[in-house]
């Protein structure tokens, strides 16, 4: 894992990971760990996992807070965020990692399954942008990262839903980013491949190892790699880098 010299990037900053408790997310939330951030855990069910994530920010040189999150739900996230502002005083990153995938040919996914996907993956991201904006508004600074997906520009049979959801946050990153830049918060996306933690672990083996076939590099891609590009769009390296979509999946969109 690449790791940073000199001072940490993220000392003293608050950072809240969405979906963290396993995962691309626990992944993100160790590595702002490392740099030195109070990492925000927000998790929706699985409370011993969240738990865990906790223990490896803290052994990573992170400070932690485990809060209860579901991004489907608007009062949920609106006392998430008020909890935020009233235990730490100031937002200074949000990662929009929390998703679900729902697989299936597209003629037989129903409407839960689809509205579910939409709820999570596109709605709870703009709801839990807009509520950090809020507070990173006050103080003019800030930064934003959202968790798209490489299914967003390459097709993938039984993966319609997910695709159309993971699209449009790359679309919601850069219509939000050229609003929110002149108030002085960046907005950017990760677009990561097929990894070997979360989603990817639990696709199709056959689908998997199709696409692996596809890929350059000839393998799944490492959190840890997703992590560092999510530290680089969220810290003072990228300051001039707005409303782009930072593609982290050994070529298989090439």
């Amino acid at each position: 894992m690449t790791m940073t010299n000199g001072p940490a990037r993220f000392r003293e900053q608050t950072v809240v990971v969405t979906g963290a408790s396993r995962g691309l997310g626990r992944d993100l939330a160790v590595a702002f760990g490392r740099e030195g951030a109070h990492v925000v855990v927000g998790y929706c069910q699985h409370a011993a996992e969240a738990e865990e994530t906790a223990v490896l920010v803290r052994s990573a040189g992170g400070e932690v807070t485990c809060l209860v999150l579901d991004v489907r739900e608007a009062t949920s996230v609106e006392t998430f965020f008020d909890t935020v502002r009233a235990t730490r005083g100031q937002l200074d990153v949000l990662v929009n990692n929390a998703a679900v995938v729902h697989e299936g040919p597209f003629p037989l996914l129903d409407d839960d399954a689809w509205e579910d996907t939409v709820a999570t993956n596109l709605v709870g991201t703009a709801r839990c942008a807009r509520a950090a904006a809020k507070l990173m508004w006050r103080r003019a600074r800030g930064t934003i990262v959202n968790v798209a997906s490489v299914s967003a520009v390459v097709a993938t049979p039984g993966l319609c839903a997910y695709a159309a959801s993971k699209g449009a946050i790359v679309a919601f990153t850069r219509n939000l980013a050229a609003e929110l830049g002149p108030k002085g918060i960046r907005v950017n996306a990760i677009v990561p491949g097929l990894l070997t933690t979360g989603m990817g672990a639990r696709l199709d083996p056959k689908l998997v190892s199709a696409r692996v076939q596809r890929i350059p590099l000839g393998r799944l891609g490492r959190g840890e790699e997703v992590a560092q590009a999510a530290l680089f769009l969220a810290s003072d390296e990228s300051s001039y880098v707005v409303g782009h979509a930072l593609t982290v999946d050994g070529g298989l969109s090439l």
